[in-house]
């Protein structure tokens, strides 16, 4: 299904550039492919990787398998809410008092927010705070997942809590207080999730990768058991939700059984770094245009801007892809720039100064900080102008 280059530029030719875009039938099949791949599981969708309230709705409403939203900042679910959405899970700890009083304002008024915890530090602060505005705030204790072997830590930095022993003492802490209550576990295990395994010309980077994802997975699945296990044991009750996975891990964190619901981001509009998995491919569903202002040489086009790196440790896979047309290229002595991006292209598309070249960012919604629209493109015309976040005046981290 995928486009070549005539089809988006006479998409897009009465629009100025740089843009951003998103193909809303390449969309639309991923959120397909999402949905078969979710089996008996619920899916929650990662708000850092959309960052748009219009199309957060839009993917929510296609199916009940869509449970909530976990999102980075207390001020984005406090928008998120007013926006008519609910069952928010903070992915991350919050800890300034006055974004916790307005956690504490969207549960007096009934709507489910849970935030994150790992330490007894968390809880006490949370307790502070719930008192202080007399509410009970629910919690869910995020577990590390990572996996160490022999001189390689393969994971992320998340939680201290590295194991069920050391979890034990915070969910008795937890379930002891009358201010906290216990809600829900996650675990995001991102050396599976977020790390590719099928890149070219790598085979042996893949093979091991392949082998550590592999033991990885069984000792995630191990490590999640055993703790919801503990604390459901310890509450007499089972927890209302059990988090886990990432869209580069949906194929495997769905087979868990302790597991509830999977977040799922990245899937949705398929950004340049999930191109190199071996076991799924989605649609590249968004993307950006630069102008081309220059051509310094015969077979290089200088466009304005398009400098739009993506976080993370710095590296070429973090810089924006030339996605169309095909087989263009950045120079690895310039990369893409602030205000200026030169692109090697010695394709069949003729090109001149004044046309597009079309990239994809390396990651999913950060896109959306660069621009406040994203054109909604379906069947070859522009449907819909679909604000981000930055276009409806937000701007969280």
């Amino acid at each position: 299904m995928e486009r070549g280059y005539s089809y988006y530029k006479q998409a897009f030719e009465r629009i100025p550039k740089p843009f951003a875009y998103v193909d809303l039938d390449m969309l639309g099949k991923n959120i397909g492919h999402i949905l078969a791949r979710a089996g008996s599981k619920n899916i929650r969708i990662a708000t850092k990787s959309v960052r748009s309230a219009a199309l957060l709705k839009r993917i929510l409403h296609q199916s009940p398998v869509f449970c909530g939203l976990m999102c980075f900042s207390p001020q984005e679910a406090i928008y998120l809410v007013k926006q008519g959405m609910d069952d928010i899970v903070m992915g991350y700890p919050v800890w300034e008092p006055s974004a916790l009083a307005g956690m504490a304002e969207l549960i007096r008024q009934g709507k489910s927010v849970t935030l994150m915890v790992d330490s007894v530090a968390h809880i006490e602060h949370l307790e502070r705070i719930a008192a202080r505005h007399g509410v009970r705030f629910p919690v869910c204790i995020d577990m590390d997942m990572s996996l160490d072997v022999p001189g390689l830590h393969f994971g992320v930095w998340r939680s201290p809590v590295r194991t069920v022993a050391e979890a034990g003492p915070l969910a008795e802490r937890i379930l002891s207080s009358r201010l906290v209550m216990l809600d829900g576990v996650m675990g995001y295990e991102a050396q599976i999730a977020g790390v590719g395994d099928h890149y070219p010309n790598k085979m042996a980077k893949n093979m091991l990768v392949q082998t550590l994802k592999r033991r990885s997975a069984k000792q995630v699945a191990e490590k999640r058991a055993a703790l919801v296990a503990m604390i459901e044991d310890a509450m007499g009750a089972p927890l209302r939700f059990v988090n886990g996975g990432g869209t580069g891990s949906l194929h495997t964190t769905v087979l868990e059984e302790a597991v509830t619901e999977v977040t799922v981001g990245s899937g949705f509009f398929a950004p340049a770094l999930f191109d190199h998995y071996r076991d799924f491919r989605y649609l590249p569903a968004a993307g950006f245009a630069v102008e081309i202002v220059r051509q310094p040489g015969k077979h290089i086009y200088t466009c304005l801007g398009g400098g739009y790196t993506a976080s993370g440790a710095a590296g070429r896979d973090k810089l924006p892809l030339p996605y169309l047309p095909a087989g263009a290229s950045l120079l690895p002595l310039e990369g893409a720039g602030e205000v200026q991006t030169p692109v090697k292209y010695d394709g069949e598309e003729p090109l001149t100064l004044g046309d597009p070249i079309f990239f994809r960012h390396a990651k999913a919604g950060e896109l959306c900080e660069r621009f406040n629209y994203l054109y909604g493109l379906s069947k070859g015309g522009i449907v819909e102008k679909i604000t981000t976040y930055r276009g409806d005046g937000q701007c969280f981290l």
